[in-house]
């Protein structure tokens, strides 16, 4: 199940009273619908196509190398991105649900660059599938549910306390922000390809 956020989107509702309605079994079958839709997306692009790089006229990293903060990202980028941001949210999610207050970054995301291959990227994907499910499974019964993330004030200020189901959701919606860019990528892919 792909999840609605346009209540979070459109500011409403804060991440915290959004995952009330979510248990983890929810979550998890939520991981494995983000997952799916991606591979399904990328079921016909070959080596070729993940690695195109699209035209984006408002991209903008401002934590990429200079020369490299005005890229389009590729397919095979937008993944590595989308899983390193999820498996965060994985990770908050684990020890905030065991009861251990935390903050900082629990993010890793492997150089783009460095994935050519279509076999890269599904092996990503699945990797993060492993990764994200094995950290649902170290939730005790009852999880914590009274334990926040320690953010930074103009962070808390934008999403509110987060807690463990509220940090996988925070990873889910990132996804989600994504998918529109991955099908646009995927688009100009096809389109060069053919030109």
């Amino acid at each position: 199940m792909l999840i609605d956020f346009s209540p979070v989107r459109e500011g409403g509702m804060k991440l915290l009273a959004f995952s009330k309605q979510f248990t983890f079994h929810d979550l998890r079958l939520a991981i494995n619908a983000y997952l799916d839709a991606t591979l399904d997306l990328l079921a016909d692009c070959d080596d070729a196509m993940l690695t195109h790089e699209p035209h984006d006229e408002g991209a903008y990293d401002p934590f990429a190398a200079e020369a490299e903060q005005h890229i389009g990202w590729n397919l095979a980028h937008l993944v590595l991105h989308v899983t390193a941001s999820l498996e965060e949210g994985a990770a908050f999610c684990s020890v905030l649900g065991r009861g251990i207050p935390l903050g900082g970054r629990l993010r890793y995301e492997p150089d783009w660059r460095a994935f050519t291959t279509r076999a890269q990227v599904i092996a990503r994907l699945e990797e993060c599938r492993r990764i994200c499910i094995a950290y649902l499974d170290t939730l005790p019964e009852p999880p914590h549910l009274d334990v926040y993330r320690e953010l930074p004030e103009s962070i808390a200020e934008h999403f509110g306390k987060l807690n463990a189901p509220a940090n996988m959701l925070l990873g889910l919606r990132h996804w989600d922000d994504h998918i529109a860019q991955m099908q646009d990528a995927k688009a100009q892919a096809q389109a060069a390809l053919k030109a």
